[in-house]
């Protein structure tokens, strides 16, 4: 009789197992004729050959519906092992299940015209207000395309622009210094993917979180690929990292045109190339504006107010240079 071994290589091992190993002594108890152990990643299992064939086809599953639904119930492992189907409540412009299950959603028209402009186009640009869900959900869509294995690895980057402290100021080394414009990327993803399987793929390269200057020279292929505050960009630094554009890759540009932190002598890369790229074939532009804002309601409140004083400094200027 040989000992298998079957790994958890798509799936956190906690979520797999439950914690102090709740679901493999429930899996135990389904399976009474095999001898089963859990080591870190790897399942190892001994016993009738019969219920050994069983027991690794309803491991796939099992570990399949983990990886899906980012949850993994008691009552979900026995629907499994007795092969009936777990219950799925269904969600509209679902994109995939966050931590816990938390299904995550294209909640307003325009994060669902960039889930669809996503599906007919390579490249994307979305722009808008703070709080409007463009970047999450471009990781969103991301994360689900590495999860369904459409591409192997995901690529996020920020422009390292102050906005009122300068980068020397901050402690540390240049990793610690670059981290904090990075948080907001790293906030959404922990959203989305178990803390020990981010981790790994981070490790492992298949998801990579770098500032806009570390791309030159790069070539990024099989990949989504993700710019955020794209408006903090120069027309040279916006251009190079279009290019980079390998194949089977889709590259998603964020950035809110309300917020350039850039001196007032540059002009923002974003806008330029949003002009310049506006009827290219294969590039889509979505434009997200104050009722797409899902923060707290006091966000959109405030955005309301600042448009609101623009205005009433252009009609100044306006009147004063009349």
């Amino acid at each position: 009789m040989i000992e298998r071994h079957f790994i958890l290589d798509e799936v956190d091992p906690v979520l797999f197992c439950g914690v102090n190993n709740s679901h493999i002594q429930l899996l135990k108890a389904l399976f009474p004729k095999l001898r089963i152990i859990a080591r870190g990643n790897v399942i190892k299992f001994l016993g009738d050959e019969a219920e050994m064939q069983r027991f690794e086809e309803a491991a796939k599953a099992i570990q399949m519906y983990a990886n899906e639904f980012n949850q993994l119930s008691e009552s979900n492992i026995t629907d499994i092992v007795q092969g009936k189907k777990p219950v799925e409540v269904k969600q509209d412009n679902l994109i995939l299940y966050g931590m816990s299950g938390k299904p995550i959603v294209a909640k307003t028209v325009n994060q669902q015209k960039l889930v669809k402009a996503y599906s007919d186009n390579d490249l994307l640009f979305a722009t808008g207000p703070a709080g409007t869900g463009k970047t999450y959900t471009a990781i969103a869509l991301a994360v689900r395309a590495f999860k369904n294995k459409e591409v192997r690895k995901i690529i996020l980057s920020r422009p390292a622009v102050e906005a009122g402290e300068k980068l020397g100021f901050l402690p540390g080394d240049m990793k610690d210094k670059i981290d904090p414009y990075l948080q907001p990327l790293y906030d959404a993803l922990e959203d989305m993917i178990p803390g020990a399987k981010l981790r790994e793929y981070m490790d492992n390269r298949q998801i990579q979180i770098a500032p806009l200057a570390f791309m030159r020279g790069r070539t990024l292929s099989d990949a989504v690929v993700i710019l955020d505050e794209a408006q903090n960009t120069t027309t040279s630094q916006l251009k190079m990292f279009l290019t980079r554009m390998g194949m089977n890759t889709k590259m998603i540009i964020t950035g809110d045109l309300t917020q350039i932190d850039l001196p007032s002598t540059a002009k923002s890369g974003l806008v330029q190339a949003m002009q310049i790229l506006r009827n290219v074939k294969g590039i889509s532009q979505v434009e997200f504006d104050k009722r797409d804002i899902v923060r707290h309601r006091l966000v959109q409140r405030i955005v309301e107010a600042y448009d609101a004083a623009a205005k009433d400094d252009r009609e100044t200027n306006r009147e004063n240079n009349e």
